[in-house]
């Protein structure tokens, strides 16, 4: 069965604890509280005084399944002790929002309530802690929270935003908190297999569009879906990515450099000076082999009893072949999408443009959709990876990368 991205269960059998502080912005930690649910995770609400003011704990309970926690001095926990208990039973601590006061106490090692008691007592070596600021644009630029934030790093915690936009107070600038979904892939981000951390890797993604006139254009059916899912994958591995994409409407992974082209003219131009910087290249992108050499200055009208126009072709830059042929090339996979003799022509890519591997599919079968079958072909055989999400699929050509790369020394 394929399971669609949004309802995958990626936090299965994950124990999170969910601080929530007084600030505009709890709202969205209950929000939050059900995107964790519904990744699979158990979640274990923990709300400060203040954060009642804004949501109930009744909200949250209804949300998560579990009696919410809000306060140190708990006499139905066994031996009392409510910070050491849930600490101890949890895979990570996420406060969200985290308010300046709090990230403040955080830094000073203040631990008067039962969030900040949770988090001086968690076991770091097992428990991470994750923080999620949310407060106004001066607040946030205020050198006391830059001075208490960089402190909260060195310490261990994680910072997950904040993102810059309009502000409840009505102000625009950073400080937002990041939203409930964007969180919950933070979160899962921070429990992928760092395969590829310190690595660097630049991928094309999509299609290009090769104009005619200023309106129409020579594109095909690639929505992008598997390259943007590589980036994700390989960023949630610990790599620096760089993605080169083709004209697609597809947000951007977290913590993914994105460049935006139109033609396969442009993409070899903003790959080529990329490539020599980066250790893996990923051509995923569905370049267009062919481009209208003069392409029209106006739109071309259709004009009854005229015969339709033809058009003089130019052969388009090989912007693979182009990086696997230079000096010092990267590590270099090409996507083979084919509609027939899958394997044969994946093989004759390998072959002719020199690559490490191709990973090859059906083109007609995945264009636009969520799920696809890969088959991997390189010098010395074939296998293939079972139909499943393309973020699945993603990870596990993640984890051959990471292999091939261990293998070959590099």
């Amino acid at each position: 069965m394929n399971i669609p991205v949004d309802q995958r269960l990626d936090l299965h059998a994950k124990r999170i604890v969910l601080g929530i502080t007084g600030g505009v912005a709890a709202y969205k930690g209950a929000e939050l509280a059900r995107e964790l649910v519904r990744a699979g995770a158990s979640v274990q609400a923990v709300m400060t005084a203040s954060a009642q003011r804004f949501v109930t704990p009744l909200l949250l309970q209804s949300l998560t399944g579990n009696p919410v926690a809000t306060t140190q001095w708990d006499t139905t926990q066994p031996n009392a002790m409510a910070h050491i208990n849930l600490s101890r039973e949890a895979d990570a601590i996420l406060v969200a929002p985290a308010t300046a006061d709090f990230i403040a106490r955080l830094a000073l090692g203040r631990c008067d309530d039962l969030l900040s008691l949770l988090c001086l007592a968690r076991p770091a070596e097992r428990c991470s802690l994750l923080v999620a600021p949310a407060m106004n644009r001066e607040m946030w630029a205020h050198p006391a929270t830059q001075r208490n934030v960089q402190q909260v790093q060195q310490d261990g915690a994680m910072l997950l935003g904040p993102a810059a936009g309009s502000q409840a107070c009505g102000e625009i600038g950073a400080g937002r908190m990041l939203e409930p979904d964007e969180l919950r892939d933070g979160l899962i981000a921070h429990f992928q297999p760092k395969l590829l951390r310190g690595r660097t890797v630049l991928i094309t993604a999509g299609p290009t569009f090769e104009a005619l006139d200023p309106v129409r254009g020579i594109t095909n059916r690639s929505s992008g879906k598997m390259g943007f899912a590589i980036a994700r994958a390989a960023a949630e591995a610990g790599a620096s990515v760089t993605l080169v994409a083709g004209p697609v409407h597809l947000p951007t992974p977290a913590g993914v450099q994105r460049l935006d082209v139109e033609s396969a003219c442009q993409m070899q131009a903003a790959v080529l000076p990329l490539a020599p910087q980066h250790e893996i290249f990923i051509a995923t992108a569905a370049v267009a082999d062919w481009r209208a050499s003069k392409p029209a200055e106006a739109k071309i009208k259709k004009t009854a009893g005229l015969a339709a126009p033809t058009f003089e072709l130019a052969e388009n830059p090989d912007v693979l072949a182009c990086v696997a042929a230079l000096k010092d090339a990267p590590f270099c996979i090409g996507f083979a999408a084919e509609s027939h003799d899958i394997e044969r022509h994946a093989r004759e890519k390998l072959q002719r443009k020199k690559l490490h591997l191709v990973v090859a599919n059906h083109g007609p079968s995945t264009f636009g959709r969520d799920d696809n079958r890969l088959i991997l072909v390189d010098a010395t055989g074939s296998r293939e990876l079972p139909q499943g999400d393309k973020l699945t699929l993603a990870r596990a050509l993640v984890a051959e990368l990471a292999q091939r790369l261990q293998a070959a020394g590099l």
